[in-house]
């Protein structure tokens, strides 16, 4: 099943799609032990799962692939890949669609992908939107891209940065996934400007729970969310204790999606960070919601 497809029958349930992030372990044992990790995730009875993807090299590109086609004929959810273009040219997307194609998967999140010093840039690609415009002319996939609600951090301001997504969604996109956020009231301010800016497709709230300092400092730094006084106080008073801080991040990201989801938000998005049991813990205080 297609993600609009999705996003359709859960808009007739009254209710908003469900669906994590995982990425492909880097070590082979833990790549054997992705079962476990799966059937945590997949008991919760998600809408989608999606599945992050290597800049370079085919073997993060067969794991990905691996990873989704278990994910879809295993357990029946339905996956989405990621797809990075910045350090692939055209030959290698078609290879990779190729695959996607022979896997039976449908769906591909379409992404410029962040620079990576020891990899080389190739040229074909230079914007998500080429990317998309190229998927489309490879096969009938359902595209989905990545929104920021803070814009993007190479964005000069919160306008272009909306007219460069208004340009992937006409290029092709029919979802979008958006980077993490803290501040909900961010979202909403997002969400509206981009209905303003002619922007029809669902779009998915994505949440980081929290597990520790270090982890949301360099996931801040790297997608410029901003961290509410809330937050920060949370982070601050249980810094020095890991099982509080958890709990107390767990407690916030809990309180985030119920009032997201009581704005009737399309979907919400949980980067999981492979940790089932915390996926487990959120769904767990949301079960009745969605």
């Amino acid at each position: 099943m297609k993600i609009p497809q999705i996003f359709e029958a859960k808009k007739k349930e009254g209710k908003p799609v469900l669906s994590f992030e995982i990425f492909p372990p880097k070590k082979e044992a833990a790549l054997q032990n992705i079962d476990e990790t799966l059937s945590l995730l997949c008991d919760l009875h998600p809408d989608f799962i999606s599945v992050t993807f290597g800049a370079g090299g085919s073997t993060a590109n067969n794991k990905t692939v691996e990873i989704a086609r278990k994910i879809k004929n295993e357990y029946g959810i339905e996956p989405i890949v990621h797809l990075t273009c910045l350090h692939y040219n055209k030959e290698e997307i078609r290879s990779i669609l190729d695959q996607l194609k022979e896997a039976g998967i449908e769906n591909v999140l379409a992404l410029r992908g962040d620079m990576n010093p020891n990899i080389p840039v190739k040229h074909d690609f230079h914007y998500a939107n080429e990317l998309v415009e190229y998927i489309k002319t490879q096969g009938d996939f359902s595209i989905s891209g990545g929104c920021y609600p803070e814009k993007h951090l190479e964005a000069p301001d919160a306008i272009t940065d909306i007219r460069n997504l208004k340009r992937k969604v006409d290029a092709g996109v029919d979802h979008l996934v958006s980077q993490l956020f803290f501040d909900n009231e961010v979202f909403y301010d997002f969400y509206e400007k981009t209905r303003i800016a002619g922007i029809d497709v669902p779009i998915d709230a994505g949440v980081m729970p929290v597990t520790n300092r270090a982890q949301i400092e360099r996931m801040v730094t790297m997608c410029g969310a901003t961290l509410p006084v809330k937050f920060q106080k949370v982070l601050h008073k249980y810094e020095n204790n890991k099982e509080a801080l958890l709990d107390a991040g767990l407690a916030y990201t809990i309180n985030q999606i119920v009032d997201l989801i009581a704005s009737d938000v399309d979907g919400v998005h949980i980067y999981t960070m492979n940790n089932p049991a915390v996926a487990k813990r959120i769904c767990d205080g949301i079960r009745n919601l969605v």
